[in-house]
């Protein structure tokens, strides 16, 4: 009976899976490939070496391996954090008068804050593997950076973090943290790298993006010796590791005699999104169920929503591998007024081809209705969420209220991604009605669209 479904439920440390699972192995149509940027031919695996690690490239580029077996150094530290709980959001659902069902994965209960540590663990400890000196990567809100910060101190390996300047500027006490796990922080775009240099020329006075971050981070790497680029979203392999999440919550919600009929998740690079939905997703494209899934992405960058369906290379410095993706192109640089993340200029290839083919509905969110949210959220369920997250929590709440116009009783499942304690300035400037929404007009996004690969 519905009152015997706990506010908390969590699976056992040996019911948590034990394997990765790779949508792509189960898509009727798979993302069209990636693209050697010299050659404009599919990347191979040999290809990818220069960029990343061996096991990684693998993983990035198979799409007919379902299951991957995680490393037991991998579950290892895991299981110090997980399995995540799936909560009920009771207090929430009474608070909107819905009858609708809420639930939701929590993710931010590990020290990084957010979902980024299961990629950030399984990254470092192919490299520690690979023997690997050292490792670059981005960052933008600050989650990712930390989390492969926590994950290199816990393997012995160097990490250099190129941070987004605006957001660095917005979330000190985040670069503190990633020192604090022993990672040397730059502020993006800088004068250390030949592609930073670059676009400081051409726009001195630009807050960064996560394109101008990626396109040091790579050249960081690549200048360095038996050093390797990492990334925390967008990519095949980053999707396959974040399926524990998916796979969790749907263990949890069998366990409970549950299933949703809506998934939500945010959207900026896909990781998180990616992951929630693969299971779910294998039985939607199996005919076995109907469920709804919403993608929900800040209105100041809106890829899905907004964007082409392109090729476009993942950098602004047009130095990696071009995907095709929903994209702004290469050189969209949100408004220095975006306080969260989901700042990516681009989208998952494979989130992207799920659209596309009309297994996923896309939305954008102004962030003075995102922080609304959050707001009502933190005060009824008492986590203080993740930017981020609260677009999650947005379109949630939207739906339910939407439920209770019609009074059906739909179950929601959406991913709360993570924490906020890192973003108090942004709710600062959201309770002190400072806070503005800036929306991208079509004169400005065809500037992008202009500059998008002839392919």
């Amino acid at each position: 009976m519905e009152e015997k479904i706990p506010y908390r439920f969590v699976l056992s440390e040996d019911q948590m899976p034990k394997q990765w699972y790779n949508l792509r192995a189960d898509m009727k149509e798979l993302p069209p490939p990636l693209l050697n940027p010299e050659t404009l031919q599919p990347i191979t695996k040999e290809e990818l070496y220069p960029m990343f690690c061996k096991e990684l490239a693998h993983q990035e580029l198979d799409t007919t391996t379902r299951y991957f077996d995680i490393p037991e150094e991998v579950l290892d530290i895991y299981k110090v954090y997980r399995p995540s709980p799936l909560m009920r959001a009771y207090n929430l659902e009474k608070a909107l008068g819905t009858p609708a069902k809420i639930y939701y994965k929590y993710e931010g209960n590990n020290t990084s804050g957010s979902h980024k540590l299961n990629s950030a663990v399984a990254q470092a400890y192919y490299a520690k593997q690979q023997g690997l000196s050292s490792l670059t990567t981005e960052t933008g809100a600050g989650q990712w950076g930390t989390a492969l910060s926590e994950a290199c101190g816990y393997f012995g390996i160097p990490l250099t973090v190129y941070m987004v300047k605006g957001s660095a500027a917005q979330k000190p006490y985040r670069k503190i943290l990633i020192q604090t796990f022993g990672a040397d922080v730059v502020e993006s775009p800088s004068m250390t790298t030949e592609a930073g240099r670059k676009i400081l020329a051409e726009m001195p006075n630009t807050t960064g993006s996560l394109g101008c971050a990626i396109s040091e981070a790579v050249e960081k790497a690549r200048t360095s010796e038996n050093s390797k680029y990492v990334l925390g979203s967008v990519l095949n392999q980053v999707l396959l590791h974040q399926s524990i999440i998916g796979l969790e919550a749907k263990k949890a919600m069998e366990l409970l005699d549950e299933q949703p009929d809506i998934i939500i998740g945010c959207a900026g690079g896909g990781s998180n999104i990616g992951g929630l939905i693969a299971p779910f997703m294998k039985e939607k494209i199996e005919g076995k169920t109907n469920t709804r899934f919403i993608a929900v992405e800040p209105a100041s960058c809106p890829s899905l929503t907004r964007g082409k369906y392109a090729y476009d290379f993942c950098d602004t410095g047009r130095i990696t591998p071009l995907a095709k993706m929903y994209t702004l192109g290469c050189d969209f640089i949100p408004s220095a007024n975006h306080a969260g993340g989901l700042r990516y200029h681009g989208m998952s290839p494979i989130i992207s081809k799920l659209y596309d083919d009309g297994y996923i509905e896309a939305i954008s969110v102004e962030q003075t209705r995102v922080f609304e949210a959050a707001t009502l959220f933190s005060r009824v369920e008492t986590i203080l969420p993740a930017p981020e997250s609260s677009h999650a929590i947005r379109a949630a709440i939207d739906v339910a209220l939407e439920c209770k116009k019609t009074g059906e009783s739909k179950t929601i499942l959406f991913c709360l991604t993570g924490s906020g304690f890192f973003d108090m300035s942004a709710y600062d400037s959201f309770l002190n009605k400072t806070m503005s929404d800036y929306i991208p007009s079509d004169e400005d996004l065809q500037k992008g669209f202009a500059k998008l690969p002839k392919v």
